[in-house]
């Protein structure tokens, strides 16, 4: 399914069916050839915007499986890039595409839960592209606390969210089917498979990270696009720990 390289439908129905570190263990071999890796049209825009908001020194991908984000990362930290992955699959994929370039950063590849990270205050940079789906929204709290303990002292923890679909429009209907299935597979079947859609509203988001200890700023990308109503498409949250 989705190109010629990517899984079949028997392998992502394997997957769906396996708990979320096992489902993308056997995922990660074709990963990058489905719309659950990041595109660049995502990524493009936001590495931009971290360059604005740089230097960093050292950054960290929460959830970075096969490494789109951490591409960025080591376009933007001059001295440590370290990607956090449950998955050990990905984490492999991640290693083995990486490729060594003169004055850039060499990644570290962690295989940790980002609910319990076992670092210190070291990085002034922390990222995520696509993951918080895999959390639960009682979970939240403790992974933004997770995030503010590993950065220094006035770093940043910077991540795009994109706007809700139109009530009504088709890609509304889609997320709600597809939450809505995964709901009734998880109350049916173990292991669980966390992975919602519509868990992540930026108000309340906002207010956890302020809870915190965060200051929350909200940027638009405008390479992205506006909806009809003139809000952006996709907006960067930049939530920087107090000093």
């Amino acid at each position: 399914m989705f190109a010629p390289q990517g899984p079949t439908f028997r392998e992502l129905a394997v997957q769906a069916l396996s708990s979320i570190e096992r489902g993308y263990d056997l995922l990660a071999p074709k990963f990058d050839h489905t719309p659950f890796r990041t595109p660049d049209a995502i990524l493009t825009p936001v590495s931009r915007a971290l360059q604005r908001l740089g230097p960093f020194n050292s950054g960290l991908d929460l959830c970075c499986g096969t490494g789109a984000g951490m591409d960025v990362l080591r376009q933007i930290c001059r001295e440590r890039v370290t990607g956090v992955d449950l998955s050990a699959g990905m984490l492999a994929e991640g290693r083995a595409r990486e490729r060594v370039t003169a004055g850039v950063p060499r990644a570290e590849w962690v295989r940790a839960d980002a609910r319990a990270l076992p670092f210190g205050p070291v990085f002034d940079l922390a990222v995520s592209f696509g993951a918080f789906g895999h959390f639960l929204p009682r979970e939240r709290p403790g992974l933004f606390s997770q995030v503010h303990s590993v950065l220094r002292p006035g770093g940043r923890f910077v991540f795009p969210i994109g706007a809700p679909a139109r009530p009504g429009s088709p890609g509304y209907w889609t997320l709600l089917a597809f939450d809505a299935a995964m709901r009734v597979r998880n109350a049916l079947w173990r292991p669980s498979f966390v992975m919602y859609y519509r868990t992540f509203p930026l108000a309340e988001v906002r207010a956890e990270l302020t809870r915190t200890g965060f200051d929350v700023q909200l940027c638009a990308l405008p390479e992205l696009g506006r909806r009809p109503d003139g809000s952006p498409r996709c907006r960067l949250v930049v939530a920087t720990r107090a000093a």
